[in-house]
C-alpha cells in the first residue's frame, strides 16, 4: 500500500514543475539507433558457446542493428493509427551516427581510434545492407525521425585503454566485432563502456567537444539537416560539454528529470533531479523530460501498455506532454524474431488505445516539442 501511494505521488510530482499545453502531445523517443551491440545471431551463439551468458542482459540478448523486416514491421505499427491531424504515429530515432572500425583499429596494433559511419556498419551484413534506405522511406513518410544520441555509444578513451593493456574480456568481445557486454554476463568484465561521456577531467571535455563536433557534423552529412536536440548516452554528460552542443545547433536536451553529471573520470558522480520539460540548463539548452516507458524487452512480465497508459494519463492531466521512452531493443528481431513480433503487437495495442482514449492526441517529434515548448516560453 505505502509502496503504491509512494508511486502515485512520484509520478504525479514528476509533472508539476515545467512547461504546461492544453494540447495532447505525444513523443515517442528511442534511443541507439545505429549502434552496434550484438553483431548478429552467429556473434550471440558464439559468446553462449564460450561460456558468456550474453542471454543473462537483454540488451546483449535482443539489441542489433535494425534490418529492413525490423523496420518494415515497425512502420508498418506506426502508420496503423492516426492523430487528431490525420498524421500517423511519430518515432524520434535518437541515433548514434558512428561505429569503431574495428578492422582499422586492429591494423594500427591497437594504438589508434578510427571510427565509420554508421551506414557503412550496416553494409557489413547481408540482413542490414539495404536498410537504410527504408531509414530513408521513414523519414520521407514523417513516421521516423532522426535526431542526435553521440558519434559513438562508446567511452572511447576507456576502451582503447582496456584493448591496448590486452584485457582478455574486452579483446574477445573486440574479436566478436562489438564492445557492449556487461558484467550481467559475465564476472570477469570490469568495465561498461557504454557511457560515451562519463568524465568530467577538462582534458576529456576538450575531446568530448570534438567528438560532439565532429558527429553533429556528420550527422548532417548523413541525414541532410541539423539536429536540433540531443540525449546523452546513459543519461551521463557533464555541464561543460553544453556549450559546445549549443555553438553546434543543438537546443534541446532529451532525457529523464535526473542527470547523472560526472566528477571525475567515470568513478564518482553528482545528481541533478531537477530536469524538468521548459527548464534549461546553465547553457540555456531546454530540457524535454521523459515521464513515460514503453520497454518490454526490459521486463517482458510487466504491463507496459498499462503502465504507459496510466503515465501518460497523469502527465495530460498536469497539462505535460506524454514523452515516451522506447529503446531499439524493443523492436528488433535479428537475434530473436519473436522479441520483435511481441513487442510490436504490444505497440500496436498501445497507440491504438492511445488513439481512442484521446481522439484529440497529436504525435510530435522531440525537436518539434522542443521548438513549440521554446517558442511559448520566448513570446
Amino acid at each position: 500500500m505505502l509502496k503504491s501511494i509512494r508511486q502515485i505521488l512520484t509520478r504525479n510530482l514528476l509533472n508539476i514543475p515545467g512547461w504546461r499545453t492544453s494540447r495532447k502531445i505525444v513523443v515517442l523517443e528511442s534511443d541507439d539507433w545505429g549502434s552496434v551491440r550484438m553483431p548478429s545471431k552467429e556473434v550471440y551463439d558464439k559468446f553462449l558457446f564460450y561460456g558468456i551468458r550474453v542471454d543473462k542482459d537483454p540488451y546483449c540478448r535482443y539489441d542489433s542493428l535494425a534490418t529492413s523486416e525490423d523496420l518494415e514491421a515497425l512502420f508498418e505499427v506506426l502508420t496503423s493509427v492516426k492523430d487528431m491531424n490525420g498524421r500517423h504515429a511519430l518515432l524520434t530515432a535518437n541515433t548514434v551516427i558512428a561505429n569503431p572500425d574495428f578492422e582499422q583499429i586492429r591494423g594500427s596494433g591497437f594504438s589508434h581510434y578510427f571510427y565509420e559511419p554508421f551506414t557503412e556498419t550496416l553494409k557489413r551484413s547481408p540482413i542490414t545492407a539495404d536498410s537504410f534506405e527504408i531509414w530513408k522511406q521513414g523519414m520521407q513518410s514523417g513516421i521516423f525521425h532522426p535526431q542526435f544520441h553521440g558519434r559513438e555509444h562508446l567511452n572511447v578513451k576507456k576502451w582503447m585503454q582496456r584493448l591496448q593493456s590486452d584485457d582478455y574480456m574486452t579483446r574477445l568481445a573486440f574479436d566478436l566485432g562489438t564492445f557492449g557486454l556487461t558484467p550481467a554476463v559475465d564476472a570477469r568484465i570490469r568495465d561498461r563502456y557504454t557511457g560515451a561521456f562519463n568524465s568530467g577531467l577538462n582534458k576529456d571535455i576538450e575531446y568530448y567537444n570534438l567528438i560532439l563536433k565532429e558527429g553533429l557534423n556528420l550527422f548532417e552529412d548523413v541525414f541532410g539537416y541539423r539536429s536540433l536536440s540531443f540525449i546523452p548516452t546513459t543519461y551521463t554528460w557533464s555541464p561543460k560539454i553544453e556549450p559546445e552542443l549549443l555553438a553546434n545547433g543543438v537546443r534541446f536536451l532529451q532525457g529523464m528529470a535526473h542527470q547523472k553529471i560526472p566528477l571525475d573520470d567515470d568513478t564518482t558522480f553528482n545528481y541533478k533531479k531537477n530536469n524538468f520539460t521548459g527548464f534549461r540548463s546553465t547553457a540555456g539548452l531546454v530540457y524535454i523530460t521523459r515521464n513515460a516507458y514503453f520497454e518490454p524487452a526490459q521486463n517482458p512480465g510487466f504491463d507496459w501498455v498499462g503502465d504507459c497508459l496510466n503515465r501518460v494519463e497523469i502527465s495530460f492531466r498536469w497539462h505535460k506532454p506524454a514523452v515516451i521512452s522506447m529503446h531499439r531493443l524493443n523492436v528488433i528481431g535479428a537475434i530473436d524474431v519473436n522479441n520483435r513480433k511481441v513487442n510490436l503487437r504490444l505497440l500496436k495495442s498501445l497507440l491504438g488505445k492511445l488513439t481512442k482514449r484521446w481522439p484529440d492526441i497529436e504525435f510530435m517529434s522531440s525537436d518539434k516539442l522542443g521548438n513549440l515548448i521554446s517558442n511559448n516560453i520566448e513570446s
